[in-house]
């Protein structure tokens, strides 16, 4: 079904995180109605808007997925805060639901556990949050 086909947009810096949030999120979007999707990546959570702003016409919706970590990215708060706002505007902009599944935390346990497939896997969470606004 074209009409509700969602982009799925990854950065797999941290790979075992990915792969959970992921997961979460094709669990959620294979439990839902008609929905397809495609995956795609980017190299950092920095080049996620590009990579959904590039493919704005082609898809109805948009899942975010990485993570941010404090401990080892440089400038923690800009990338974090540009890349959501980023997001945002252009969610906003195209009128196009954007399910916003990137993960900021202090350190890689945190991480772990906010990606967990089997407790609040917010990829999962970010997914519903899109089909919810189609």
């Amino acid at each position: 079904n074209m009409n509700n086909k969602i982009l799925i947009v990854l950065s797999n810096y941290y790979e075992a995180i990915s792969k959970n949030l992921l997961d979460g999120a094709i669990n959620e979007l294979n439990t839902s109605n008609n929905i397809d999707y495609e995956i795609m990546y980017a190299p950092g959570c920095y080049e996620i808007p590009f990579v959904i702003q590039k493919n704005i016409d082609k898809f109805q919706g948009f899942v975010a997925l990485g993570c941010i970590i404090r401990g080892e990215t440089y400038h923690f708060e800009i990338i974090a805060n540009e890349c959501s706002r980023k997001i945002m505007d252009i969610s906003t902009q195209y009128l196009k639901p954007i399910g916003f599944g990137i993960l900021t935390c202090d350190n890689i346990e945190q991480a772990m556990i906010r990606s967990d497939i089997n407790k609040k896997n917010k990829g999962r969470e970010a997914a519903l949050a899109c089909t919810k606004l189609l």
